[in-house]
């Protein structure tokens, strides 16, 4: 009873770790976008979307697609919002870039960026979607970053620690440094 019941678990084990290797791509894309603001009264949006292949096996015929943008709203300054590759080898990386310009204010919420390949098992081509991005906020009146402004923070939030720290790191230092006049006297030779 015990070995048909090892025997049956050995094969359900064996089993599960072959359906679960399947030999096919797995694409992950990533999407980020920044934001510049112009002295033209312009705002620049910067996007770039990387797409891995964590799967086994090849992905033939990626192409990318980034409809998100509005032409009412957003004008492509360099690049393309679409691509495509001939290929995104097992481990391999590609990455796209393009630069946007805005003067509508608003905010603004991006879709995914549309991932399309092909396998060569299969000839229905598969799609796969980046990750979305942040809620933009196109020409935002932001309150301009003072200098030092971090450095306060991080003094307040941590103030205490740091000063606790230095105390005790100096009594350290004093009393683990020999004393100058101690020296003096102990090189010196008594007659």
């Amino acid at each position: 009873m015990a070995k048909t019941l090892i025997s049956v678990v050995v094969a359900l084990i064996l089993v599960s770790s072959t359906l679960g290797s399947s030999d096919v791509p797995f694409i992950v894309a990533h999407k980020k976008a920044s934001l510049t603001r112009l002295k033209s009264g312009a705002e620049r949006v910067s996007v770039s979307i990387d797409i891995y292949n964590q799967g086994s096996t090849t992905a033939y015929d990626v192409s990318l697609t980034d409809d998100s943008w509005s032409q009412d709203v957003f004008n492509v300054v360099s690049g393309n919002t679409s691509t495509s590759w001939e290929r995104l080898d097992a481990g391999g990386l590609l990455s796209h870039a393009f630069e946007l310009e805005s003067k509508v204010e608003g905010m603004f919420y991006g879709a995914p960026a549309v991932i399309t390949f092909r396998i060569p098992t299969t000839a229905a081509l598969q799609e796969a979607y980046s990750t979305p991005i942040l809620p933009l906020d196109i020409l935002a009146v932001r309150p301009p970053e003072k200098k030092f402004e971090w450095a306060k923070r991080l003094l307040a939030k941590y103030g205490s620690q740091i000063s606790v720290i230095s105390i005790v790191s100096v009594f350290v230092y004093l009393v683990a440094s020999p004393s100058k006049s101690g020296a003096g006297k102990g090189s010196k030779k008594k007659r």
